[in-house]
């Protein structure tokens, strides 16, 4: 009979290769069948590591971007809450905000300024378009509208209704509506040509002012004003016609070289416009409508 050993064909290279393929020890007791079997899972787990660091950090990224959002939306509210409370721009123009609601605007202001999401606003094309003023400073053309119209009518019988500010082709416009006497409609327009100084600072001169002829709603004026009326409208009848074109066409007043003022905007979105002057004055107003929506051009 054959021995066992002559059965099995080069038992001894069998053996070898088997002996290579056993178990290699580790520290601690465990075993590997292959030292690139153990880097592959090390590779892996290191992987592993770093996705999981990195869902970690994109949702805590998008959490902060999502906070910081809210506390923007919530500053706005508040901004605007601030100036109903105060009166809004006719209280304004007449003097009769309080110091504590003029603290109270100004802290909610630069609340929101510090969340400015625009970092180049005055080559944004978020600053055309059509603008509400809400609340203006000392050297605003808001203010030297406000103090003109006041100087003609007294707050007694004039108020401010409204002032927009139409920025659009390097050019503003900035339109103040009075009522006087609760009848008369009368409107001043200031033009100014702006530049752009920096990423943030511009420059604004004024180029010509316009006073409106006002006009007037009979059903509106008081009994006792309706006969000085009638006389006023029968002397503008009278009148020859090249004056009476004039005044239907408003009274306009070269401001070239006369007013100018650099500015800074400090706060700017889709929605409100934040600028100050050079004595750190605020002005700021709310959008009306959307830049792609202008067709009016302002400069002259």
């Amino acid at each position: 009979m054959a021995s066992m050993l002559e059965l099995v064909p080069n038992f001894r290279t069998v053996s070898a290769v088997s002996s290579s393929l056993s178990p290699l020890k580790i520290q601690g007791g465990g075993t590997v069948r292959n030292s690139s079997v153990s880097a592959r899972f090390r590779q892996q787990k290191s992987n592993r590591r770093c996705c999981v660091a990195m869902v970690q950090q994109t949702v805590q990224g998008a959490s902060a971007i999502y906070a910081k959002e809210m506390e923007r939306l919530s500053a706005k509210e508040s901004l605007l809450l601030a100036f109903k409370d105060s009166g809004g721009l006719e209280a304004l123009a007449s003097g009769q905000i309080t110091d504590m609601q003029r603290i109270d605007v100004n802290e909610r202001i630069t609340g929101l300024e510090r969340l400015n999401p625009t970092s180049r606003p005055t080559t944004s094309p978020y600053l055309e378009g059509r603008w509400s003023l809400q609340w203006f400073g000392a050297g605003s053309p808001g203010l030297f509208a406000a103090k003109f119209l006041f100087e003609m009518f007294p707050t007694t019988i004039a108020n401010l209704l409204a002032m927009d500010v139409l920025i659009k082709d390097s050019y503003s416009k900035a339109t103040a509506n009075l009522k006087i006497l609760s009848s008369i409609d009368s409107k001043v327009t200031l033009t100014s040509k702006i530049s752009v100084e920096g990423p943030l600072r511009m420059k604004e001169e004024y180029v010509e002012g316009i006073i409106d002829t006002p006009s007037v709603s009979e059903e509106a004026i008081p009994e006792q004003l309706k006969g000085a009326f009638g006389q006023t409208v029968g002397t503008l009848q009278q009148l020859p016609a090249p004056i009476k074109e004039a005044v239907a066409n408003g009274v306009k007043i070269p401001l070239g070289g006369t007013f100018q003022r650099m500015f800074m905007v400090s706060y700017l979105d889709e929605e409100i416009l934040i600028i100050r002057d050079t004595a750190g004055v605020p002005d700021v107003l709310t959008r009306l409508d959307t830049p792609s929506g202008l067709g009016e051009s302002v400069g002259q």
